[in-house]
């Protein structure tokens, strides 16, 4: 789809995104304002904000996330293609961190395998043999997801798209990683399972199937359209996330999580 704004707009609208993120003060969503905003514009935004934050020398791509992969989101959000965004050095954690609420806005929790790449991935035609013949392993991660746009616009009683999502860097905060390493050949990753514990109450549970039909068909997406868009690849050394395999859970201040992957292992993290 065609864009239809321009690269000084897609900056400002970037930098209040950064605004929001930093004084934690959602915002009203951009195709409010922007009737038309499309697909292209979008990911405009969420390049202008990842320049943006990439102006600090000391910040750096560390991979990239893939998002709406489930049918059911996709149903939900109206679309048929799964999102992406872009993980910083910054936004990765390990098993057992605790997060500062005074650092989020409305996180919530989702269940996910990383994808640690040995081997540069292109497209176009990258299919998910190449995802497998260049994952150096796989490991569970749980992804802290936050908007900066507000679910609903009080003024017009409009609510945030798939678009909002897109420039909001598809409403990624953290990536908590943890477990056992695995190769991607030692087991069969549609059947990696995880059920997710709130405060010792299960919450949530799944199969990494519901991506997809199996983890590795997003990141073959996302290599296919990142060389059709700028002709860019993921390279060897990062992380990606492949997308949920259960609905996001609203954490709390207080709240522990502990997600069990059984033979992947379990990743842990704490809200205070």
């Amino acid at each position: 789809m065609p864009t239809t704004i321009d690269s000084a707009t897609a900056a400002k609208l970037a930098a209040r995104l950064e605004a929001s993120e930093r004084s934690r003060v959602q915002i009203r969503p951009f195709s409010i304002e922007y009737p038309d905003f499309t697909f292209d514009d979008a990911y405009m935004v969420q390049e202008e904000w990842m320049k943006l934050k990439l102006a600090d020398p000391a910040r750096s791509i560390a991979g990239h996330k893939i998002g709406l992969t489930s049918r059911a989101m996709q149903m939900s959000a109206g679309i048929d293609t799964p999102d992406s965004g872009v993980l910083l050095d910054n936004m990765l954690a390990w098993d057992g961190v605790e997060f500062s609420m005074d650092q989020l806005i409305v996180p919530k929790v989702e269940v996910e395998l990383g994808f640690m790449l040995g081997k540069d991935l292109s497209g176009p035609n990258c299919t998910i043999f190449d995802v497998l013949s260049a994952a150096e392993y796989v490991v569970p991660a749980l992804e802290i997801i936050d908007s900066r746009f507000y679910l609903r616009d009080e003024e017009t009683g409009l609510g945030r798209k798939v678009v909002d999502t897109i420039s909001d860097n598809a409403c990624n905060a953290y990536v908590v990683i943890g477990g056992c390493p695995t190769k991607p050949s030692d087991i069969d990753l549609r059947w990696a399972g995880a059920i997710l514990y709130q405060n010792a109450v299960i919450q949530e549970s799944g199969i990494a199937a519901a991506v997809l039909g199996h983890p590795a068909n997003g990141i073959s997406w996302l290599a296919n359209r990142m060389a059709l868009t700028n002709g860019d690849v993921l390279k060897a050394g990062q992380f990606v996330l492949a997308g949920s395999f259960t609905r996001p859970v609203f954490a709390q201040k207080g709240d522990v999580f502990h997600v069990d992957y059984g033979k992947l292992g379990a990743v842990t993290c704490t809200f205070r």
